[in-house]
């Protein structure tokens, strides 16, 4: 079998942690900061951990960081 190619996009984006979960920066605080609560801005801070779901797709995307 060949080598299977990581996404470039996912590689830039995305982290695995040690047990093999997403980690991914927070939606939602590229532009229109002014029409968003202070809370939201607030728990929209550093990183989250993806939910089941979106990190199945993710890992497709790298096959090798599991």
């Amino acid at each position: 079998m060949p080598k299977l190619k990581t996404k470039s996009s996912a590689k830039k984006r995305f982290k695995m942690t040690a047990t093999g979960k997403v980690v991914a920066q927070q939606a939602g605080k590229r532009h229109g900061m002014i029409k968003r609560t202070t809370k939201f801005v607030r728990d929209a801070r550093g990183t989250a951990v993806l939910s089941d779901a979106d990190a199945r797709i993710i890992k497709k995307y790298m096959p090798y960081d599991r």
